[in-house]
């Protein structure tokens, strides 16, 4: 069962939602609303938002399709932030030498979807094998101290 929920025109600005995004990226749902309610960024409280309505998604497809689905068993199977609109404000900053810059309004669309089939990633593991030990290499033995340099001193005597 896979359901999705999608959040358009968001305030913010798609660099900065990504980076709270890939904070949940294929956790379980219940781990990823610990760790937005925890995370100090400014987009985490719409990604929350958004994460809590694609739970609410799955429940509600379940109901309608008559499958039991426990929502601790869903995890954050895609998330992605696309960049939205840009508004132009209609004010000014200064900018260097004497030029002005507009101030702009960046937008991001935010989609999540959850799942509660198994990952494809636990499938394909196969069980861990014990590591075979490493042989160890013989020490490499020390080289010979080089001879001194025979002087007309030292091959008289």
């Amino acid at each position: 069962m896979e359901a999705q929920a999608k959040a358009r025109n968001v305030k913010g600005s798609a660099q900065k939602a990504r980076l709270v995004v890939d904070l949940i990226r294929g956790l379980k749902v219940n781990e990823a609303l610990a760790i937005l309610g925890y995370t100090n960024k400014r987009a985490a409280q719409p990604v929350e938002r958004l994460l809590r309505s694609a739970i609410a998604n799955a429940e509600q497809k379940a109901q309608a399709e008559n499958i039991s689905v426990d929502v601790d068993e869903l995890w954050v199977k895609e998330c992605f932030v696309d960049k939205g609109v840009t508004k132009n404000r209609r004010r000014v900053r200064p900018a260097p030498m004497g030029r002005a810059y507009r101030e702009r309004r960046h937008y991001s669309h935010i989609t999540i979807a959850v799942s509660s089939e198994k990952r494809a990633a636990e499938e394909k593991r196969a069980p861990k094998r014990p590591a075979k030990p490493a042989q160890a290499a013989p020490a490499p033995e020390p080289a010979a101290e080089p001879a001194a340099p025979q002087t007309a001193e030292t091959a008289t005597e």
